[in-house]
């Protein structure tokens, strides 16, 4: 079913003392605001099980920033879908550009992770999304199109209204620099369409896609206003409770 989402990705920040803070400073903000969307945070994997304990009895939802696309195994430093499953997380990201970038993930990666995920109960998060370089040459659409189809277009129709898609301009990502609120709305459009054509529009219509380039304050609102923009993923204004409360209530407006 297609949801409002607010997920905050943390990347590799905070000390355990600086990430109990702010999950007590997100409890204690939920406990006090409605909201009319989900919110999910992905902690470092060091802190998911902290995640779990102090929202116990809370809505967050609890996600890992990447998972194995093996079950188990001789592979240091992994995490598998059945160890989340176990400790009860929501879900993983997954494909997220900074891990295509410096670990070399690619969309059958991501496919294999996301069938995985899907088998043991998780939502995965996927992202994709075009380099600076394909936006300027006009391959933009072309490139989510591959990513889209590669990664997703395995699934069965119930499996993929599963999966919560992400759209990140990497060249939006940590840079302070955003798509324009009608450049974002285009591709998630396109990842709609291409949905619907595979699927039908009422798949589509039940997917969630999120938009994950540098989504402040200031600019959430007018984000989150266009149809097919579902809500953020959410990396450096995450960190701050007050930045990340802001966003959130840009639901509520």
């Amino acid at each position: 079913m297609r949801k409002n989402i607010v997920a905050g990705n943390w990347k590799m920040n905070k000390n355990v003392i600086e990430a109990q803070q702010l999950m007590l400073q997100l409890l204690n903000y939920t406990k006090e605001n409605a909201s009319n969307c989900e919110i999910w945070i992905a902690p470092p994997a060091l802190y998911l099980l902290m995640a779990k304990d102090l929202f116990a009895l809370n809505e967050v939802g609890i996600f890992s920033q990447d998972m194995s696309e093996y079950e188990s195994g001789a592979y240091t430093g992994e995490i598998s879908a059945e160890m989340l499953e176990s400790i009860g997380a929501t879900g993983s990201i997954i494909g997220h550009s900074e891990r295509r970038q410096y670990h070399g993930e690619t969309d059958s990666h991501c496919n294999a992770k996301i069938k995985l995920a899907l088998e043991k109960g998780l939502t995965p998060i996927y992202c994709n999304g075009e380099t600076l370089e394909q936006r300027k040459s006009g391959k933009h659409l072309e490139v989510v199109k591959n990513q889209t189809e590669v990664a997703l277009f395995t699934l069965s129709a119930e499996e993929i209204k599963k999966v919560v898609i992400a759209y990140e301009p990497v060249w939006a990502i940590g840079t302070g620099e955003t798509a324009s609120p009608e450049q974002a709305q285009e591709i998630h459009a396109h990842i709609r369409s291409l949905i619907a054509e595979k699927y039908g529009k009422e798949v589509a219509d039940e997917i969630s896609i999120l938009y994950g380039g540098s989504v402040k304050p200031d600019n959430a609102k007018e984000i989150f206003s266009k149809p097919d923009i579902d809500g953020g993923l959410i990396g450096g204004a995450a960190l701050k409770i007050g930045d990340f409360s802001k966003i959130i209530e840009a639901f509520n407006a």
